[in-house]
């Protein structure tokens, strides 16, 4: 069972891992949703991640579609077993609207229909999807207050955020004797990106290198990405690599990969389990967002929570 830890210095009890449902409603219909969050429930699972956007690429989609999904499966359930967070003010791909919308209003409205699809009043943790740097943090702390004051949102937290951002946003909640953004929702797993590749795929502000002091200082990670979309396990395994192998295209991982495979023998686990491990054994609380598109697969992944790195461990893995 999925042990639980308390997020940073909110009230949210979360599941050592999150569930990440940017297939749902979409790719996967509303059986195999249903079937995959009961099995992550039942595996002690708690901490599920939507986002207002997520299956908006497909035309024929509903609007919101993952959202809508789990608002369904929310139905069957008790809603306080359960800390449901996503993600608004991002673009919106369905009628191509890609200006900035890192706005007062543009969040307003996305919080509005999140809430509608997921048939909730209020949500856990509301996190801004991306930033633009052209928006003063100021308007958006002031409205995040707002809805958090309003019943709207429980916490909320940055998503793709710079930790420069990050700092001024929760410099400025503090002048106002108010909590700010509660975690950062970072572009992070074991495999270490080409920048410029990652960036031309909508993968940003990776975490080695920019977010360890912020880390250090008692922000959580919620960690996207977090099994680096398999490449490990599909480099192991010959299989296709696709967009993976433009992302990933850097030498270090060559080194990380021969260092995971050695501790996948040494701990007699397998490689997704340690690519997962690195994570969730980081001296910082991290949480992973796992993907998994069968049960089977969630129930392979929610194993990794048992496996704990020593700090020598990772430091191979991070310095090889």
């Amino acid at each position: 069972m999925l042990p639980k830890i308390t997020l940073g210095q909110t009230d949210l009890s979360v599941s050592r891992l999150c569930y990440g449902t940017n297939m749902l409603g979409w790719m996967l219909d509303q059986g195999k949703s249903n079937a995959i969050l009961d099995t992550f429930a039942g595996l002690g699972g708690n901490f599920i991640d939507t986002a207002r956007s997520y299956g908006d690429w497909v035309p024929d989609a509903p609007v919101g579609a993952s959202e809508r999904a789990v608002g369904a499966w929310l139905k069957s359930r008790r809603r306080d077993d359960f800390v449901i967070a996503t993600k608004g003010g991002f673009f919106d791909m369905r009628v191509g609207d890609y200006r900035n919308r890192v706005t007062p209003e543009d969040i307003t409205a996305d919080l509005a229909q999140s809430l509608d699809h997921l048939g909730l009043d209020t949500i856990d943790l509301y996190f801004v999807h991306t930033d633009n740097p052209d928006s003063p943090v100021e308007p958006i702390i002031d409205t995040l207050i707002g809805h958090r004051e309003a019943g709207r949102v429980r916490h909320f937290a940055a998503s793709n955020w710079s930790v420069a951002r990050i700092a001024a946003a929760n410099a400025y909640a503090a002048s106002l004797g108010k909590p700010g953004f509660v975690a950062s929702e970072t572009f992070w797993g074991l495999a270490v990106p080409d920048v410029a590749a990652a960036a031309a795929q909508g993968y940003v502000h990776y975490y080695e290198g920019e977010y360890e002091a912020l880390h250090a200082a008692g922000l959580p990670i919620v960690a996207y990405a977090a099994q680096s979309g398999g490449y490990f396990t599909k480099r192991a395994n010959g299989a296709e690599l696709g967009t993976l192998a433009d992302r990933y295209g850097n030498p270090v991982n060559d080194r990380r990969l021969a260092v995971a495979q050695a501790l996948a023998g040494a701990h007699d686990v397998s490689l997704n389990d340690v690519v997962l491990a690195y994570l969730t054994s980081q001296p910082n609380q991290t949480i992973p967002i796992f993907g998994g598109s069968t049960p089977d697969q969630v129930r392979d992944s929610v194993k990794a929570a048992a496996l704990v790195l020593t700090a020598d461990e990772l430091a191979q893995l991070r310095n090889a």
